[in-house]
């Protein structure tokens, strides 16, 4: 190792004297047969000062540039399986289209008729729980107390109106939402029930929500779950909410459409489903070992072989965070919690023996490793280090069907699932290339348990989804735009304006400009001049 060292050091040395030299008193080379510089000149009053190049020559040669073309063959290969998922997914979805394959002509549906006799005895009971803490929008972690007399008075209202309506509080916040939820499946009143809807505060369900889905889980006894779209009421708010409706339109419109029609699963949402409480039970019910408790009762009940039911026309009004910083939490939470889930149910997935080996494949590779774990790394290193980085590295070819062909068919088919917002590609593109920094950081987290593995912060919104004078609306904020500095994302941005210089000097490639623009989107991330 030391005679490994030792002259790299000496030529690390030498080279950062030689290069302040060359800036003052310029410099010559001496080229051996095949014109390879072996040999760095440089003159200052008058004496020759050279030195070997040798080394760096060999370093580079041998180690540096092998490294960096494995590095962009593994992105390559990801591209290619990132690039068949999609097609995969989007080809499901046109069958789905085409075919008209609805989940009402799939599984049996028919309406519910109330009896004339009985009146609306004869519907199944429904529990609803609306697990909160401190949102001003029933299972209270509550400590503000203003909002706790909110909430007592809005209770007390649809209580004097014959609703049976009940506010449960916890004196802690064990398990935080999924703690909420298994404490308010221990009461009395939860066994008349046969089925649970789960909303957030921020969701406003239609009057027919319950109507349209519960007849899925009354007439067919093999459907656990129903879960339905949700629609962005405040989606116009500001550049960063329309791009999050671009991508979590495209997560209903492929993921979760194409799961529910080929494998009947998929995750559930956390929000705006009806659970069967019978398949909850036989799952284990809810457990809090990591942030997406949702996602770990789905693929629990998925492994006992319970069906799941995706409704695409089911839409409910729900709200994007608009705060940069309440985004960041958000995608560190759905970025670390998979990647911890997989990493503590691999194994009960593998000696699973109740569903087939293609459905294991599909949760183990599909489900979890290229979509919650391998697409982060992927995105991030690929565009954010390996694209910068190559510029230095004109003998290393990667080709454009990597660095524009696929990238291009994959993002017109997020495009399509918002037509309207096909101008903005650009933007989306560039802001996803930045957030995925953070989801790689919160993937790394989740498969090595690291100290924020299971840090659990409320996504603040405005209330701007609120149309109703049920609640107060939060006041917006008047916080300068350069108040808030993240150095995260400014040392990325300046790398890759160094990157992007390099290039335009010495490079012989337009990759500059994609990166100047990369650049530009981390920079301005950093300041905080982004969400509202």
């Amino acid at each position: 190792m030391a005679l490994f060292l030792k002259p790299l050091i000496i030529f690390l040395h030498d080279s950062c004297l030689a290069f302040l030299s060359l800036l003052n008193h310029g410099a010559s080379f001496d080229e051996d047969a095949d014109g390879v510089p072996n040999r760095l000149q440089a003159f200052i009053n008058g004496v020759r000062i050279s030195i070997e190049t040798t080394w760096g020559r060999q370093l580079r040669s041998v180690f540096i540039v092998p490294l960096f073309k494995c590095l962009v063959a593994s992105c390559l290969i990801i591209s290619l399986l990132v690039f068949i998922e999609g097609v995969y997914m989007n080809l499901v979805v046109l069958y789905v289209k085409l075919f008209k394959r609805k989940p009402e002509k799939v599984y049996k549906w028919e309406p519910m008729q109330e009896d004339a006799e009985l009146g609306h005895e004869s519907y199944p009971m429904v529990l609803v729980q609306i697990p909160m803490y401190n949102e001003k929008e029933v299972l209270d972690d509550s400590t503000d107390e203003t909002i706790k007399e909110l909430v007592n008075k809005e209770c007390a209202k649809w209580e004097n109106k014959g609703v049976n309506i009940k506010c449960e509080r916890r004196d802690n916040r064990n398990g935080y939402k999924a703690g909420a939820l298994k404490q308010g499946m221990k009461y009395n009143y939860v066994k008349l029930c046969n089925y649970v809807a789960i909303f957030d505060a921020d969701f406003q369900p239609e009057p027919d929500y319950l109507h349209r889905s519960v007849p899925f889980l009354v007439h067919n006894p093999t459907v656990a779950l129903v879960q339905a779209r949700w629609r962005f009421m405040n989606a116009n708010k500001c550049l960063m909410t329309r791009i999050q409706e671009m991508s979590l339109n495209y997560h209903f419109m492929a993921e979760q459409e194409s799961g529910s029609t080929r494998h009947a699963f998929f995750s559930f949402n956390g929000t705006a489903g009806v659970w069967r409480m019978s398949a909850m039970v036989e799952a284990g019910g809810w457990n809090d070992r990591t942030t997406v408790e949702d996602m770990d009762l789905a693929v629990r009940a998925g492994l006992l072989g319970w069906k799941f039911v995706f409704l695409d026309d089911l839409m409910v009004k729900s709200e994007l965070p608009s705060k940069f910083k309440a985004f960041r939490f958000q995608q560190h939470r759905w970025s670390c919690g998979p990647a911890n889930l997989f990493r503590k149910m691999i194994m009960e997935i593998i000696r699973n023996k109740r569903v087939t080996l293609w459905k294991k494949l599909y949760l183990i590779y599909s489900f979890f490793f290229l979509r919650k774990i391998l697409v982060h790394f992927f995105t991030f290193f690929f565009y954010c280090i390996v694209l910068p980085t190559s510029v230095f590295f004109p003998e290393v070819n990667i080709p454009a069907w990597s660095t524009f062909y696929i990238p291009s068919l994959i993002t017109l088919f997020i495009v399509i699932a918002t037509p309207r917002s096909f101008y903005l590609v650009i933007f989306w593109v560039l802001f996803e290339n930045v957030m995925s920094m953070h989801r790689t950081k919160g993937t790394f987290i989740g498969i090595l348990e690291g100290g924020r593995v299971n840090e659990w912060v409320v996504t603040e919104k405005l209330g701007d989804a609120l149309k109703t004078k049920l609640l107060p609306q939060i006041g917006k904020p008047r916080n300068g735009c350069f108040q808030s500095i993240n150095s995260k994302e400014i040392m990325m941005g300046i790398y890759i304006m160094c990157c992007a210089c390099y290039g335009f000097f010495f490079g012989d490639t337009i990759l500059y400009l994609y990166l100047f623009m990369q650049a530009v989107a981390f920079l301005v991330s950093g300041v905080g001049f982004v969400g509202t």
